[in-house]
């Protein structure tokens, strides 16, 4: 039985399957949404206006998402994670239970970020990273859990970034160093 809500203009390819489960809510999806082929949604999410998916994206329960937002194909967004308005996550992306990506955020193709600080040696609270409004992450990135992203800082593509970017910085190279933000990265993404 369908259970999941929609707004008006949605589009739902007939092999995506929305509010796999059972949560005590429903998937809600805002209006003019478009998901494609193969796409997963658990129950318990909700979703604004105006998003889109690749092919095969997985989001997980618990899940919010704002308006005007872009999952690329095979990007997985684990649940409990709270994610802003006009913001674009590129093919293959991972997203974390308990991160927190606000909005006006980029995330380039193949970024990871973690949540587990000690993967199965020891018994941890997990904690995903936080990217604050107007962040950009490049492609291949990879944020280790904990790290804040500031408002408007830019990661460059390949770097492991392990300690908190401060905004309006760029954090280059492995382990992430920051640096003055060059003129050109200066200022918000350009995604509304």
């Amino acid at each position: 039985m369908t259970r999941f809500v929609s707004g008006d203009g949605c589009t739902i390819a007939d092999d995506a399957t929305i509010d796999h489960g059972e949560f005590e809510e429903p998937t809600r999806i805002g209006a003019d949404a478009t998901i494609r082929a193969g796409s997963i949604v658990y129950g318990d999410v909700t979703i604004g206006d105006g998003f889109t998916t690749g092919h095969d994206v997985l989001i997980r329960e618990r899940t919010t998402i704002g308006d005007d937002v872009l999952v690329g194909t095979k990007t997985v967004i684990d649940g409990e994670t709270t994610i802003g308005s006009h913001v674009s996550l590129q093919t293959n992306v991972y997203v974390p239970t308990e991160t927190t990506i606000g909005d006006n955020v980029f995330v380039g193709p193949g970024a990871v970020m973690t949540n587990d600080e000690y993967p199965v040696r020891t018994e941890v609270d997990l904690e995903g990273p936080t990217l604050e409004d107007g962040a950009s992450v490049g492609a291949n990135a990879t944020i280790l859990p904990g790290v804040t992203v500031g408002e408007n800082a830019f990661v460059a593509a390949g770097a492991v970034v392990v300690e908190d970017v401060p905004a309006d910085s760029l954090a280059v190279g492995a382990p992430a160093r920051t640096r003055s933000l060059p003129a050109p990265l200066e200022g918000p993404n350009q995604l509304e």
